[in-house]
């Protein structure tokens, strides 16, 4: 097949998977593994669970770093640019439609009514996400007690990023204790972070903010609204009733969570807001693949950084539950926002299979009828 050919064909198939990719990163990647492993063979099984192990060991959306991998293998650079941008783009228009329509209808009463219920339905959905994350990255009892710790520094209002990382080097300090031997130094200059103090939303701040959460987020695409809710509620940027409403659409629509920094750009800076968000967040996607791929199976080999990020992975289940907490504080107000909560819970945990754009509209449909009929 020539290269055209190819590239043609790698961005039919992830433009595609942009517009009927529903149901989180884990439904991503199987709907990646039906297409390149068993319809196109592609890539053999091995290869495909390969670069799934290589997704943890840095930061960007896994599914988006899956979809790149993908075409970085089968088209090179060129099907890296493609295959991402692809995958990204159904997602990112359909954000984009609902952010102008949030933007100017969503002050209505009407409107209110539906994002009333829709707010303590998203905590539901959440749980149900990370409920799995949790027991599968719990491992010991050391990762239990630094999970327990990040939840109450999280809670403490400990600013997350530094939780993320403290959590790594204190795992990777223990090993170094437990079993000297074992122990292999991490260039830690590759995970420096620094603290940015926000105090305007101009558009050069934006690109920052969005780039530096990009560049250095592991774990669930959840933990993306725990650092928005650092970077932007905190400092007072948007309000956490717009960041509840952008975790709503990310659910509702296709592709990958990241689409709802679009939404959030659009209603800080309009139409250029969104745009730089949304492009600085995916950024180091592209940067970090095409960097790190030739070294995916030496990264894997190395205790030090499976530590790490095990470490890493506790933190950022610990820091979604709290976030959840603080959501449920602003978001379950009466007993209709209870009823809707305690029945999305049901939902999504009796029935795990249910896609989350049904809980959406489950938790639109009755606020408004709660409140308008009862």
């Amino acid at each position: 097949m020539s290269e055209k050919n190819s590239l043609k064909e790698i961005g039919k198939l992830f433009l595609k998977l942009g517009v009927i990719g529903f149901g989180g990163p884990a439904a991503h990647i199987a709907m990646m593994r039906q297409e390149v492993v068993i319809k196109k063979q592609w890539l053999t099984e091995q290869h495909f669970l390969d670069l799934i192990g290589a997704t943890s060991l840095i930061p960007v959306p896994n599914s988006t770093e899956m979809a790149i991998h993908i075409g970085r293998e089968r088209g090179g650079v060129k099907g890296l640019i493609i295959a991402g941008v692809c995958f990204i783009l159904p997602a990112v228009l359909i954000t984009g439609v609902f952010a102008y329509f949030y933007k100017e209808y969503g002050q209505q009463p009407e409107a209110q009514a539906f994002l009333y219920g829709i707010k303590p339905a998203i905590i539901a959905i959440i749980l149900a996400a990370i409920y799995p994350l949790a027991k599968k990255s719990v491992k010991t009892k050391e990762l239990a007690l630094i999970g327990i710790l990040t939840l109450v520094l999280s809670l403490l209002k400990i600013n997350e990023i530094y939780l993320l990382f403290g959590a790594g080097l204190v795992a990777l300090l223990y090993s170094k204790i437990k079993s000297p031997q074992t122990f292999n130094i991490i260039p830690l200059t590759l995970f420096q972070v620094t603290k940015t103090t926000i105090v305007t939303a101009t558009n050069w701040n934006l690109f920052l903010i969005f780039l530096k959460i990009g560049a250095i987020l592991y774990g669930s695409g959840y933990v993306l609204f725990a650092f928005l809710d650092t970077e932007l509620v905190s400092t007072g940027i948007i309000s956490r009733a717009i960041l509840v409403d952008a975790i709503a659409i990310g659910q509702f629509t296709p592709g990958p969570v990241f689409s709802s920094v679009t939404f959030i750009g659009y209603q800080i800076n309009g139409f250029v807001g969104a745009a730089i968000a949304t492009i600085a967040i995916f950024i180091p996607s592209f940067l970090f693949v095409a960097l790190l791929n030739p070294l995916v199976k030496k990264l894997r080999a190395s205790p030090s950084i499976s530590i790490f990020l095990d470490a890493v992975n506790v933190a950022s289940v610990a820091i979604i539950v709290a976030i959840c907490w603080q959501m449920g504080s602003d978001s379950i107000l009466d007993w209709r926002t209870l009823l809707i909560a305690i029945t999305s819970v049901i939902v999504t945990f009796g029935f795990p299979k249910v896609n989350s754009a049904f809980i959406v509209i489950y938790g639109a449909l009755a606020g408004y009828l709660l409140l308008f009929m009862g």
